[in-house]
């Protein structure tokens, strides 16, 4: 491969600039103007103009328009961040644009976010508030034959274009599961779903949720020692609905059952945050000690099924209830087991609970699926960055 500056890449530079937003004349035009919240960290395509100006504002200020095909560098706040652009457009002042490339456009954009990453990395915890024109340019890239950044070029492209694909999937099912969520359970005032199976149309019954479920906190002690005999998972966190089992350890003492969790009970966050208020998750593990101060155990009676009371728990209705009442609280943001166990909830019959609970699971798995899907290829992506570029 062979080294050449940034410079040599383009036979055409670009700068940007701000038509004066006091004048409305240079405003909602039909030519795209381009602004450094428009580019996602990573996302080098696919980007779509919030704004636009006139010709007006083209002509009365620093922006240029700038041809189609060109590549996009954020140089100020944001810097590191940059796009290939497939139609014309003009960009603010943050921005330098290189147009007419000498090297293939898809391999040119993966190599200059390549070397711009690996500058950012090396000088990690460093505030980096831009970059000039000249040290821009000046940057050393090395660079193939035309027929190998084909290649390259094309290899990122389709790989982007499968993390864009399982993105939008994974999107449209988190949207569709919210929207499940909101509909499938009654909404306040309400004895019935906006949405039902199929042959269910009974009216929902009130209940105090210590009603269906015993609510426990947890073991408050230091249970784990280095020399005991007992081996225990210790439970403090949840997130995302996942519950984190990192913390293995050993007790002289075997503690009581009432702080071992058992499959199909549910963790209910009440950590002092009001973000993490209300987050559930279900525990489906064998045994495991759970810390009283962050975490309380509600274990489902023979009135409630564990994946209904999950998906119930889970709504914005009940995560707003949660955050409300945390907010409340005299000493801190916290929810006490009473206060719990006092808030009104809806049932339905066993059966339909069943087939709420079963469907918004399957949805939860999906959901899942892409998730690691999409993980797994930004990974692959991650990797070959660094190992297809000199």
């Amino acid at each position: 491969w062979e080294q050449h500056k940034v410079l040599e890449l383009a036979e055409k530079i670009y700068g940007g600039g701000t038509p004066a937003t006091s004048n409305e004349e240079f405003w909602n035009g039909n030519i795209p103007w381009i602004q450094s919240s428009d580019i996602g960290d990573g996302k080098l395509f696919g980007v779509e103009a919030r704004k636009h100006i006139t010709q007006g504002g083209l002509n009365n200020s620093a922006t240029q328009l700038v041809p189609e095909n060109s590549i996009a560098i954020i140089t100020r706040v944001g810097v590191g961040k940059l796009a290939f652009m497939p139609f014309s457009y003009t960009t603010s002042q943050d921005f330098l644009s290189l147009s007419k490339l000498n090297t293939e456009p898809f391999f040119t954009v993966y190599a200059c976010y390549k070397k711009l990453q690996s500058e950012l990395n090396a000088v990690q915890g460093t505030s980096i508030k831009g970059i000039t024109k000249d040290e821009l340019l000046a940057k050393k890239i090395m660079v193939p034959k035309y027929a190998e950044q084909q290649e390259i070029g094309a290899f990122f492209r389709n790989l982007d274009h499968f993390i864009t694909l399982h993105q939008r999937k994974y999107d449209k099912l988190t949207n569709v599961k919210k929207s499940m969520l909101e509909k499938m359970f009654p909404e306040n005032g309400e004895t019935v779903p906006k949405i039902r199976f199929k042959g269910f149309f009974d009216a929902w019954e009130q209940r105090k949720l210590g009603e269906v479920a015993d609510i426990t906190s947890g073991f408050m002690g230091n249970s784990l020692l280095s020399d005991g005999k007992f081996r225990l998972t210790r439970i403090e966190t949840i997130a995302d609905g996942i519950v984190d089992e990192s913390r293995v350890g050993y007790s002289n003492i075997q503690p009581e059952d009432r702080y071992l969790l058992k499959k199909g009970d549910i963790l209910y966050s009440n950590i002092n945050s009001i973000s993490h208020m209300g987050k559930v998750a279900k525990y489906e593990g064998k045994s495991a000690l759970y810390h009283g101060i962050n975490l309380l155990r509600l274990s489902p009676n023979n009135t409630i099924l564990s994946d209904f009371l999950l998906q119930m728990l889970n709504t914005e209705n009940k995560r707003n209830w949660a955050k409300s009442h945390a907010n409340q609280a005299v000493s801190q943001a916290s929810i006490n087991q009473s206060l719990l166990a006092s808030q009104d909830i809806f049932v339905c019959s066993l059966k339909e609970q069943k087939a709420i609970g079963d469907f918004l699971t399957v949805l939860d798995n999906l959901i899942t699926l892409h998730q690691c899907k999409l993980e797994k290829l930004k990974n692959i992506k991650k990797a070959c960055l660094e190992k297809m570029f000199v």
